[in-house]
């Protein structure tokens, strides 16, 4: 089979296209014919060896897939390695039924991303009717499946955080109330004028850094702020749990990867989202697909921070 695969850490020169031998599932696995294999930020870090997890070359990168299993199911899965590739064996717990009327793209981009939101919307931030909410990266594959969870949950305010205004403009089209630049010098200020002067009462933050402190900064009593990443790689301050409980507030992590300890959550998880966008009430922002052959350009386009919604690559072509 044709797969991408990293025998060097290193820039997007590192990534490139070889022959493999087909992966032979075990009795827990089912092998999946590749339609899509998705693209995310978490992959520029392993192959930078930036990653959260430790890798070990060589690799195949792609923690995502949508594509047929042998019987001619249509499945969707997560998988820890091994996504950028005409064929993978995956298991089968973690493959997830893909409906008529989803297609290729919206199957993937509901995976790693899809995920993720949904659970930091009804698990990490725990939003409730009439909260505010600040999305951070709102033009991202999280980031614009948040803004719409969040509003779904009955969130009165999504305030949206990103750097240019074509992905502010996104992000009003997906619902947000009002945007903000990261950019700016007093963040914190700019986060609580965006909420109408007050103090916001959840954020899903993944920058790191000033940003993590000054969206801290701008929570309200009984806030909470889901730390999900960390794309600048700059560590926030140390959090004052003192500070923490003057303001009864909440700083909490998430990995998706935790999350599939329980199997059954993230398949009626998975379920709910599909029907939601089935149902034209959740929408996915087709971010650019790619051939296989053209996964440095991906990779080169992710290290810009230019890209919006979803990003896959075709292994066919």
């Amino acid at each position: 089979m044709r797969a991408v695969q990293i025998r060097e850490f290193g820039g997007p020169e590192v990534v490139q296209v070889r022959d493999l031998p087909d992966p032979v599932p075990a009795p827990s696995e089912v092998l999946v014919e590749v339609a899509r294999s998705g693209v995310n930020f978490a992959d520029s870090l392993l192959r930078e060896d930036g990653y959260i997890a430790s890798a070990t070359l060589p690799l195949i990168p792609g923690g995502e897939v949508t594509g047929r299993t042998p019987d001619g199911r249509r499945v969707a899965a997560m998988i820890e390695r091994g996504g950028y590739a005409e064929r993978v064996a995956v298991p089968a717990a973690h493959a997830f039924p893909v409906p008529d009327g989803l297609d290729d793209v919206e199957a993937v981009a509901l995976l790693a991303q899809g995920l993720t939101a949904w659970w930091l919307v009804h698990h990490t931030a725990r939003v409730q009717p009439g909260d505010s909410v600040v999305v951070h990266a709102a033009a991202g594959g999280v980031g614009s499946l948040a803004i719409q969870l969040a509003r779904l949950r009955g969130a009165t305010r999504v305030i949206a955080v990103a750097g240019t205004q074509e992905k502010r403009d996104v992000a009003t089209s997906l619902g947000a109330d009002a945007t903000v630049d990261p950019s700016a010098d007093d963040l914190t200020a700019e986060l609580i004028a965006a909420n109408a002067g007050t103090p916001v009462d959840a954020v899903l933050e993944m920058t790191g850094g000033r940003v993590t402190d000054q969206s801290l900064a701008a929570l309200a009593p009984f806030g909470r702020l889901a730390f999900y990443g960390m794309a600048s790689r700059i560590e926030p301050e140390k959090v004052s749990l003192r500070a923490l409980q003057r303001r009864s507030a909440t700083v909490s992590g998430f990995w998706l990867m935790h999350a599939f300890a329980r199997p059954e959550l993230l398949e009626k998880a998975y379920a709910e989202l599909a029907t939601l966008v089935v149902a034209g009430e959740l929408r996915v922002i087709h971010g650019g697909d790619y051939a296989m052959s053209e996964v440095r350009r991906v990779h080169e386009d992710l290290r810009t921070r230019n890209t919006i919604g979803k990003l896959v690559l075709d292994p066919s072509t």
